[in-house]
């Protein structure tokens, strides 16, 4: 054989051989998949949240982990197609916003793991088995709509003692309101006080249907705690000034200029969703992670709107605010 061919037979044995034993393979960086139900400009507190808990946890998005996006707009029956393209693209985690959201993402995969960030009465409505041991592959937070909207009823009874009529905004998309509704009908009946319901699933419906509420002349408005209100929380808040409507929502509600909020903090419970992440990616089950409620619950009062609706918030509930809006 001469020299040139030897050569050739040594290149091209090279060419074909596996890394050296000690080189080292570059790390895996782990994606997660979030499925939205909304927009990003929507759930952008939220979003700050997840990342920052996550950074507190060593995860840099863009450098050691990478995030996928998918938004439904609101559009609720998008969620199944943007939750099965998560799924293709072999995520290792799926975060999820809101009880629909969730749903399409477990009746999309029955193995990549699913962090709720944050879904309303998840036992009710089939997510989890339990909370202690949930089972599957659903771990995350939840929180049990009732117990929080009957108290939005009662701080508006205490802000109008003469209240007898509350409007309750709903979005019949949304699974958990249909369990609910019937628990606040309750809680309302104890304290003299008849709901009626009114349906909202896209954001050109509130200024319609605050028109129906003045018609049918009730006293005040609760909003019930949905992806799509949450992300319109200013819009809805103004329509029911300028319909000069007392009503009461989530934390964020009220500081974004509805008169009564309250609620848990969704940022923490989306900086909380970062845990679920990371014990996950270490390699714990799902189904082996307690799903977690949040303890605290925030009362806000807004002056300002009071002021504006010609209202005067008797003390003893100014006392009991934990943030009053000026």
């Amino acid at each position: 054989m001469n020299r040139r061919a030897f050569l050739a037979v040594v290149a091209g044995g090279f060419a074909g051989e596996p890394l050296a034993a000690g080189a080292q393979q570059p790390p895996k960086i782990p994606r997660i998949g979030f499925l939205g139900p909304t927009s990003a400009s929507g759930m952008a507190s939220r979003l700050e949240g997840l990342r920052a808990g996550l950074r507190d946890l060593g995860y840099e998005e863009g450098k050691n982990i990478v995030i996928e996006y998918r938004w439904a707009e609101g559009e609720y029956d998008r969620l199944p197609d943007l939750a099965a393209e998560l799924v293709r693209l072999k995520v290792d985690v799926l975060v999820t916003a809101g009880t629909p959201g969730t749903l399409a993402a477990k009746r999309a995969t029955t193995t990549v793991p699913i962090v709720m960030a944050a879904s309303g009465n998840a036992l009710g409505v089939g997510l989890v088995a339990s909370l202690a041991r949930p089972g599957g592959n659903v771990t995350g937070s939840t929180f049990f709509g009732p117990e929080v909207y009957g108290k939005r009823i009662e701080l508006l009874k205490a802000a109008l003692p003469r209240l007898t009529h509350v409007a309750v905004l709903f979005n019949p998309d949304n699974p958990t309101y249909a369990l609910e509704l019937n628990a606040m009908e309750g809680v309302a009946k104890a304290m003299k006080v008849r709901l009626t319901p009114f349906e909202v699933r896209q954001p050109d419906e509130f200024d319609g249907v605050f028109t129906a509420m003045a018609q049918k002349r009730v006293d005040a408005v609760v909003i019930t705690d949905d992806p799509l209100y949450n992300a319109n929380a200013a819009r809805i808040a103004g329509v029911a000034a300028r319909r000069r409507l007392p009503s009461a929502g989530s934390k964020e509600f009220a500081e974004a200029g509805g008169l009564i909020g309250y609620g848990h903090n969704p940022r923490e419970l989306y900086r909380r969703a970062a845990y679920f992440v990371d014990r996950i990616l270490k390699g714990a089950k799902p189904g082996d992670l307690p799903v977690e409620r949040p303890t605290r619950f925030d009362l806000v009062i807004n002056l300002k709107t009071a002021k504006v609706l010609g209202l005067t918030i008797p003390q003893s509930l100014l006392g009991r605010a934990d943030t009053v809006v000026q």
